[in-house]
């Protein structure tokens, strides 16, 4: 694995139950403590690489390292936020316990939590500024509030990397700009991929793109233009540049 990268993935091929490829001959490396935006159409295999980088899945073909080992025994050192997770509003937990929920692959099966964590869900909730609500009911948060919360939970494992899958899909333009704001003063602690749909709007963010339609093809943000768009979506976009110099 090359010196400083968290994922890499050499050759990798991916298909479901022998149908046509829905991933083919990706090389991907993502280097420690980038952001990351995974985009491109659905279908193109977006949750797919996810799948892959949490060791879910496993190639045709190919080789895939997560922190220099296989995928799988990296994946308590990995935060995962899955696309449009919901919890029972009806199951009566608060916001605390659910932040706890991130600790249960590091304590004893038996017994209850210890106070490192307690420490540990108290710290990641107030990096998401969620700490004074801890003892609110988790069903009775905005969908902004959620969010920051299930966010907590994946810190609570204390990972190295942190995959979200589409986590602004139902929030409002106001609300993902603060959740994406959060999230880009985290990644100078730990690696961050995301997946969104709107490169646009993420890119005054993160740094790298990684534009997946099959194939995989890397950028830096700031090579992002109106033409390059289109080849991953197929059809034409507007990018307006705005005064911070940000294309969206």
């Amino acid at each position: 694995m090359s010196e400083s990268s968290v994922v890499e993935l050499q050759h990798v091929t991916f298909s479901y139950g022998g149908a046509a490829p829905v991933l083919q001959d990706v090389d991907l490396r993502i280097a420690e403590r980038d952001f990351v935006c995974v985009v491109g159409p659905n279908g193109g295999g977006k949750s797919t690489l996810l799948k892959l980088i949490l060791g879910l899945l496993r190639p045709d073909a190919g080789v895939v390292r997560v922190l220099d080992i296989p995928p799988e025994q990296a994946r308590p050192q990995v935060g995962y936020l899955a696309q449009r997770e919901r919890l029972d509003p009806q199951f009566p937990v608060t916001v605390l316990d659910v932040v706890l929920m991130g600790r249960l692959g590091r304590k004893s099966l038996f017994g209850p939590y210890g106070k490192a964590d307690r420490e540990v869900a108290a710290q990641a909730l107030n990096d998401v500024g969620m700490y004074q609500l801890r003892r609110r009911s988790f069903s009775s948060l905005s969908g902004g509030q959620s969010q920051r919360v299930l966010i907590a939970r994946a810190l609570a494992c204390e990972p190295k990397l942190l995959l979200l899958d589409e986590p602004t899909a139902h929030l409002d333009p106001g609300v993902q700009d603060d959740f994406y704001r959060l999230l880009y003063q985290m990644h100078e602690r730990l690696t961050l991929v995301t997946v969104s749909h709107d490169v646009g709007f993420v890119s005054k963010y993160v740094n790298t793109v990684v534009c997946v339609s099959r194939h995989v093809v890397v950028h830096q943000t700031s090579e992002i233009t109106g033409e390059v768009i289109r080849e991953i979506y197929n059809r034409d976009m507007h990018m307006v540049v705005h005064q911070d110099g940000h294309a969206h």
